[in-house]
């Protein structure tokens, strides 16, 4: 389902890269809500449920270390809800997202455009002690992951910019409450879980012009592993959880003198096809804002 687990950081995946010298940092607002969900390829819903709802509040910086590496984290803060049946949602700090960016090639691409390569290490581990197993409510899968992931990022000489990104994730196993459980067929005589790892990859392409971004998008997930939701059961956090989805990023700097290192942006996203997931649509906005410090070239485009 359209777990908060998923979330991830705003440019882990996409082709930018901040000057040396220069911090990204805001605030966003995420709502994710679904009412129909795949239980394995079934397509469904669910009275006890209703629609479910995730909220998530995101703080976010991204800082330039030289104009080839970037440092990364993001801390979300995320609440759950249900608007039928009798489970009451959670809230609370979820994972911290630690991650690295470095920029390993660029060169002339054609006679139209540069291409960059990017190497991203990325890790995220948990901030509180949330129960995993209380799906779809629960705020996270309470798992730490180290991914690499590879960036291909192309940009004309005009405005036209295109990232094709890919991703696997290793996921350490969890602990539950209890000290055993069902899932896969299979009866376990303890409380951890093995999670499957993670394959996912994007694609967009878009507009991108001092500082104004208009991008589409389109992801996949593959868990490499896990089993699906049993027929009229509660999701397990090491279920298979497959998507396809797409989405449209767009941010734009505020037109007034003062603010214009302000920016305001938009994202949204809708998953067209699963298994055990939610589909759901996502909307993100939020302020961001850019600080140049001693060293840092001012004119970042």
């Amino acid at each position: 389902m359209a777990f908060a687990g998923f979330l991830r950081g705003q440019t882990v995946d996409d082709g930018i890269i901040i000057p040396r010298h220069t911090l990204f940092t805001g605030d966003t607002w995420t709502y994710d809500t679904w009412n129909h969900y795949w239980e394995g390829h079934l397509y469904r819903t669910n009275g006890n449920l209703g629609t479910v709802t995730t909220q998530s509040n995101n703080w976010y910086a991204d800082y330039g270390i030289t104009n080839r590496l970037d440092f990364i984290a993001n801390v979300p803060y995320v609440w759950t809800n249900a608007s039928q049946g009798v489970l009451r949602g959670m809230e609370g700090f979820q994972d911290v997202t630690l991650a690295g960016k470095f920029v390993f090639l660029k060169r002339p691409f054609t006679s139209k455009g540069s291409l960059s390569a990017i190497a991203v290490a990325s890790g995220t581990i948990p901030l509180t002690n949330y129960e995993p197993s209380f799906e779809p409510l629960s705020i996270g899968n309470h798992s730490k992951t180290i991914s690499a992931r590879t960036t291909l990022f192309w940009q004309s000489d005009s405005v036209w910019a295109a990232t094709a990104s890919a991703a696997y994730t290793w996921r350490s196993n969890i602990a539950l409450d209890q000290q055993y459980y069902y899932t896969d067929n299979q009866f376990y005589l303890t409380n951890q879980v093995v999670m499957p790892q993670v394959f996912n990859y994007n694609v967009n392409y878009g507009y991108m012009h001092r500082g104004r971004m208009l991008f589409v998008d389109w992801s996949q997930q593959r868990t490499q592993g896990g089993g699906d939701i049993r027929r009229q059961d509660m999701p397990f956090p090491s279920n298979m959880v497959n998507y396809s989805k797409v989405g449209l990023t767009t941010m734009y700097p505020l037109p007034i003198h003062f603010l214009h290192d302000l920016g305001v942006q938009f994202n949204f996203g809708y998953i067209v096809d699963g298994r055990n997931i939610g589909r759901s649509m996502t909307f993100t906005t939020g302020l961001l804002y850019t600080v140049h410090f001693p060293g840092s070239p001012r004119d970042t485009k």
